[in-house]
Order: structure tokens, then C-alpha cells, then sequence
């Protein structure tokens, strides 16, 4: 079923008012290092000296969640050496952005680690998660109720994935920072769950539950409700000289500026009490424009690595973009007859989310080049390494249309999903620049393989 056409279906059955459920606390000093932040969420910064590896997880649904959990599983399965140590490859995961289906896999593993390799596809991956859902909104008890559709996700998401994990439990010594992002609908902001966002609503994260930031990265505008949070006032009394320092470098900049313009919208105090937050493909569906915005919002690469995390340069600064959308051929020119309301939106929708990801993947294709020869000092040359791995890259027509075929859904068949991860694996370990990558670091497949 598409989820246009599930959407209208119940945006018909939903009549009645509903009111966001509040779930952020009030904070009245600004915290940064003892919250999970982007300085201190993942651990120790870069795993070290040598390697810093970013994931992007893209939406798509379960779609996209396999496809990324293959790649969890390919870097689990590839050690490299690092230091002169032998390490797996995953082990060096310093940051994964995320949205929509994406978030799912990048804040389990965030969570639990290597139990993700255990109990994630039970868990999740061959759940028929939208047919429960939708079983719960037939329910003519929940149709009286005035907390919306989205608490209905919530609360399935806390039992059976999250289990009441909060951002105090992110914070793990051995995680990599998770950046689950999403979508502020009120003013196109991108939006991160991490502290340093969450200073902008004087909120603590410490206690926000990991199920409703993921719910608000997949929250598919008029399926669901947005996710709202509260925008309190109590520490603004002024801007962060970081945000001040970034409107300067932003004047001639456009991609800049559209951040910053943003994120100054939450020092509106007359007309911000809340933020809507839905899902974070609308502004970033790559996960990767939530790395570029970071970055560039701290100064570049030099100010972020430095100063941000207190760090030394990498030798290599790798990029991984996970990339589930699908590029199926439409059906509608195989006759005359005129499409339907559905499939003229969804073919808009397509036509804007593949050209707004080309234009997001050569962004960060020249800012990845750039970042490196800021980083680099004379005698220490930072090697870039920006490593794509989507549908396109599968050679075979056929196998490469049964994937553009999977819908953008919350329930897929076993057969489905177990294809995703293979292909997540086979298309990581087949890129010429991954192989460049393992091969420079001396490494090639453990012995689980």
C-alpha cells in the first residue's frame, strides 16, 4: 500500500482535534558535555587517530533499515589495521546521521551494540509493524481519543524496540554519536536529537525517550501526527556566540545561511512556544545534509574537529551514504489512461526527493574534498574517502528491479528483508573506493565471513 494513499485513509478517519503530548523538560543553564552531545555522545570522538568513519541512513521505510543493517553487518565482517592493532572496521564508527527508517537501525545499535547482530530482525526488520498499526487506528476506542496517531507509534515503538531508552542510556563509552534527525514543520529546520539542539529549546535531552525522537525521523506527515516538544525560555538570555560567530561566516552562503536562519527561528519568544517535529527525509532524506550543517555551523572542518571535539586530525575521512530510495519505472506510461490522484503525487514526490539527493550528494561529495585539505598539515595528508552505497550500484537488471519494487513500507516479507542485507553487504564490500579504503588500512574479511 502507499503510504499517500495510507495517509489520506486516515487523515479521512481523523476528525477530531488532538494535542501533542509535551515529553521534553525545562533546563535554566545551558549543558553540553555532561548531556549527550555531539562533543561527548559518542564516547571518546574518534575511535582514533587514524580513521574517522561517518554513516548516513537514509529513509525508506524498512527498506531503508535493512539496507542499513547489511551495512552494519559488512563493517562488523572487515577488520583493518589501526595503531598496528587488527580491528573490525565497525568498531571505528565515529558518527551515523540517520532519518525516517533509517533511525531505527542507527539508534538501536546505538543502544545495545553488538546485540543489534542478535535481535534486531526479530525485533523489528520482520515485524509487521504497519499492519499493527493500523489495526490499533481501526480500533474504535483510539478514535476518541485527543493524543493523536503518533502516540499510538510511540507506544508501540517503546514496547517492542525500545523498551524506555532514554538519551542518558545513549551516552555509551563505546558507541559511536547517533544523530537521529528530523524535520521541524513550522520552519523547514533540520533537526537533531542531540543536546546541543536541545539547548536551543533551554530542554535536557538526558530523559527524552529514544522512541519518540525516532518516531518524530519517521513521522510521515498526515499518516502521523508530528512529534511537538516544547520550546522553553528560561536560559536564552542571548544567542550562543557560536550561532552569532556562524550568521557572520554565513553572509555569503547560501547553504549557510539557510541553516542558520533556522535555528534562530527558536529565539522567537512570542511565537515559538512549541516545535512540530515529522519526518526528517522532508529536509534531509541522505542523513548527510545533518554531518554538512554540523560542520559548517562550527566553522568547517578544522573548528569541528579541533575545538568541537577537542580531537587531532584523522589520516582518513570517510563517508559512508546509505541510500534506499528506489528508482522503479512508472506504471503509468505503459497506457493511456490518466494517472490517479495517487500516483501523480507520488511521482511528484519522486521526481523532487531524487533531484534534491543529487544535489545533497554533490554538496557533500565537494565539502568532503574540502574538509580534507583544511584538516591536513604539511607532512600529515588527510585522505578522503566517499563511499555511496544505493541500488544503482547493482550491475544485474534484474536483481536491481526487485529492489526499485520493495515499497517504502513498515512491513515487508521475510524474503524482502533478507534480501536488503545481503545487497547492503555486497554493494559496500563490491565499491572500488571501500576496497581502497580496507586495502590503504591493510585489512580484508574476518573470519566471520
Amino acid at each position: 500500500m502507499k503510504i499517500f494513499t495510507l495517509g489520506l485513509t486516515l487523515f479521512l478517519m481523523s476528525g477530531c482535534t488532538s494535542y501533542g503530548v509535551i515529553d521534553n523538560e525545562p533546563m535554566t543553564v545551558i549543558r553540553t558535555d555532561d548531556s549527550y552531545s555531539i562533543r561527548s555522545g559518542g564516547g571518546s570522538g574518534w575511535r582514533s587517530g587514524d580513521i574517522a568513519l561517518i554513516l548516513a541512513f537514509s529513509g525508506g521505510g524498512t527498506r531503508a533499515a535493512a539496507l542499513s543493517y547489511g551495512v552494519l553487518e559488512e563493517l562488523r565482517d572487515t577488520s583493518v589495521y589501526v595503531d598496528g592493532q587488527r580491528r573490525r572496521l565497525l568498531d571505528e564508527t565515529d558518527i551515523i546521521s540517520s532519518v525516517s527508517g533509517g533511525s531505527f537501525t542507527a539508534a538501536y545499535f546505538g543502544l545495545y551494540g553488538d546485540r543489534i547482530f542478535e535481535d534486531f530482525e526479530d525485533v523489528f526488520l520482520k515485524r509487521d509493524v504497519q499492519g499493527q498499526l493500523i489495526r490499533g487506528l481501526l480500533n474504535p476506542l483510539e478514535w476518541f481519543r485527543n493524543a493523536g496517531r503518533t502516540e499510538m507509534a510511540v507506544n508501540l515503538y517503546e514496547k517492542q524496540v525500545f523498551h524506555g531508552a532514554t538519551f542518558a542510556d545513549m551516552k555509551r563509552a563505546d558507541s559511536p554519536l547517533i544523530l537521529i534527525n528530523a524535520s521541524d514543520l513550522g520552519y523547514g529546520v533540520r533537526f537533531s536529537f542531540v543536546q546541543d539542539f536541545f539547548n536551543l529549546l533551554c530542554s535536557d535531552i538526558s530523559d527524552f525517550p529514544v522512541a519518540r525522537a525516532v518516531t518524530a525521523s519517521s513521522a510521515v506527515p498526515i499518516l502521523f501526527n508530528p512529534v511537538v516538544v516544547r520550546n522553553y525560555q528560561d536560559c536564552k538570555t542571548e544567542k550562543p556566540a557560536w550561532l552569532i560567530a556562524a550568521e557572520k561566516r554565513a553572509v555569503n552562503d547560501p547553504e549557510l545561511a539557510q541553516a542558520v536562519a533556522g535555528l534562530n527561528t527558536y529565539f522567537k519568544k512570542d511565537r515559538r512556544e512549541y516545535a512540530h517535529f515529522v519526518d526528517g527525509g522532508i529536509t534531509d532524506n541522505l542523513g548527510l545534509r545533518a554531518i554538512y550543517e554540523i560542520i559548517e555551523v562550527a566553522g568547517g572542518a578544522k573548528t569541528f574537529v579541533e575545538k568541537k571535539l577537542e580531537r587531532k586530525p584523522p589520516h582518513h575521512l570517510v563517508i559512508i551514504s546509505v541510500n534506499a530510495s528506489t528508482d522503479p519505472e512508472p506504471e503509468m506510461d505503459t497506457s493511456n489512461i490518466q494517472p490517479t490522484l495517487s500516483e501523480t503525487i507520488n511521482a511528484m514526490s519522486d521526481v523532487q526527493l531524487h533531484r534534491y539527493n543529487v544535489a545533497t550528494m554533490e554538496l557533500m561529495d565537494k565539502s568532503l574534498q574540502r574538509w580534507a585539505r583544511d584538516l591536513a598539515v604539511p607532512g600529515s595528508p588527510v585522505t578522503p574517502y566517499f563511499i555511496r552505497v544505493g541500488f544503482r550500484d547493482i550491475e544485474h537488471r534484474e536483481q536491481r528491479q526487485f529492489f526499485n519494487q520493495v515499497p517504502t513500507s513498515f512491513s515487508l516479507t521475510d524474503e524482502q528483508v533478507d534480501k536488503l542485507i545481503v545487497a547492503g553487504r555486497a554493494i559496500l564490500r563490491g565499491n572500488p573506493d571501500f576496497q581502497r579504503l580496507v586495502a590503504g588500512l591493510g585489512g580484508g574479511p574476518t573470519a566471520q565471513r
